[in-house]
């Protein structure tokens, strides 16, 4: 860290319920957080299938709830001059259709914690039809977001105490 330039505290936020697609979270799918979303007319192509890009919006959506519900609103960050996440890669791997309707399950899971970035697995689930079978994997991606300065979007290192609050999330 430069001389003479601090970072804000974090201090602790009080973690807000928001619903997100008309449902609340539904806790956890192992270490993972999940996040139902809904797939509305607007997320499908002409055949009803959700729009390969969407994925992307959807695991936006779920890494957005999981933080909120460590208590960190991203706005809120940004505003305290704290920093912001911007996503600086992904990787993203499709195996079958979700389509209009369909209430899916996305995860969230911090996979790797670096000094200035983090990588986080996500996953898109059908949940089961019947009680004792499996969901079905739709799409899986990494996304790894890097912590930038809010104001300038240069790329800082995440606060300590930010950092132990993700790697004890799971």
């Amino acid at each position: 860290m430069k001389a003479g330039v601090t970072t804000p505290s974090l201090g602790r936020f009080k973690a807000e319920q928001a619903p997100s697609e008309g449902s609340e979270p539904r806790g956890s799918l192992g270490t993972a957080f999940t996040w139902p979303v809904r797939v509305y007319w607007e997320d499908t192509d002409a055949g009803g299938i959700v729009f390969y890009a969407n994925y992307l919006k959807f695991f936006e959506r779920a890494r957005t709830e999981w933080l909120r519900s460590l208590g960190l609103e991203q706005q809120r960050l940004r505003e305290q001059g704290a920093g912001l996440f911007v996503v600086t890669h992904s990787d993203l791997r499709y195996l079958r259709p979700a389509r209009l309707d369909d209430l899916l399950l996305v995860t969230a899971r911090l996979l790797e914690a670096g000094r200035a970035s983090l990588t986080i697995e996500q996953q898109v689930l059908l949940p089961p039809t019947q009680a004792d079978a499996a969901p079905t994997l739709l799409c899986e991606g990494r996304i790894r977001v890097g912590w930038v300065d809010a104001s300038r979007l240069r790329p800082q290192r995440i606060p300590a105490e930010l950092l132990a609050l993700l790697a004890n999330s799971g």
